[in-house]
């Protein structure tokens, strides 16, 4: 049966990498829809605090900040056990916190192997058997942020690229694993925000180029489908949505 807007009251959320950009969009969208926050962040605390600030002043103590690394994995329980203290409850796990940097491939050493692969993939696949439970208790569901590059890499970037490709298989393995409690699915941005890193007019105009819409998205495109899957998509599960302008259409 598909589901309402006012059933997301009262549920919990837990946002990694909610400090800015799309996972502060997602954290806004949720929250808006009645669902209390565990805002994850690792160095961005002024960011999650304002986003905190912002939040609980339209709705009260409907807020709780976490900072860990998600790279080590034995951060989790304290953080998964600081979620049970705050309403007792999991309902939606968002997987969002992210490394993205370019590896050329004659200079890629471990360090950053196992820093991508640990923020792309280890970090999530873990957090999400710590969470499990929790999800479990509540017929919760998972989100993870995946990439389109998960499927097409993109130049310069091959370890990011591969870790995406293992987060995008974690999605479909992870629904057959916690399924029937938990769904788990993905979403798939294309062009909506630029990198942090200086990426020159040319580069952009390309990219928008082989996009089908010709422009670039936003995160409230991203936060939308993330609520479709959260609160109408009962029976959806082991996907992944692109959200990309059709970018994805050409080569």
């Amino acid at each position: 049966m598909t589901q309402n807007a006012a059933t997301l009251s009262g549920k919990v959320a837990l946002v990694t990498g909610a400090a800015h950009r799309i996972g502060a969009q997602i954290a806004r969208s949720l929250h808006a829809h009645g669902m209390d926050l565990v805002l994850h962040y690792r160095g961005s605390e002024a960011a999650a605090r304002a986003l905190e600030a912002e939040l609980t002043l339209s709705r009260p103590d409907s807020v709780l900040l976490h900072r860990a690394d998600l790279n080590l994995c034995h951060e989790f329980p304290g953080l998964i056990e600081r979620v049970r203290a705050f309403r007792g409850r999991l309902d939606v796990l968002v997987n969002n916190a992210s490394g993205f940097y370019p590896t050329p491939f004659d200079d890629t050493g471990e360090e950053q192997w196992e820093d991508l692969m640990g923020s792309n993939l280890k970090g999530p696949f873990f957090l999400t058997k710590a969470a499990a439970p929790l999800l479990r208790a509540a017929s919760g569901c998972v989100v993870n942020l995946v990439d389109i590059h998960a499927e097409r890499p993109l130049k310069g970037y091959p370890v990011y690229s591969i870790a995406k490709a293992g987060n995008a298989m974690m999605v479909k393995a992870l629904a057959r694993e916690l399924g029937p409690q938990v769904r788990v699915n993905g979403i798939a941005p294309g062009a909506i925000l630029w990198p942090e890193q200086a990426l020159g007019e040319g580069a952009k105009e390309e990219i928008l180029a082989h996009t089908a819409l010709k422009r670039t998205g936003t995160p409230m495109d991203i936060a939308r489908a993330l609520i479709f899957l959260v609160r109408d998509a009962d029976y959806i599960t082991g996907q992944i949505i692109t959200v990309d302008g059709g970018r994805t259409l050409q080569q």
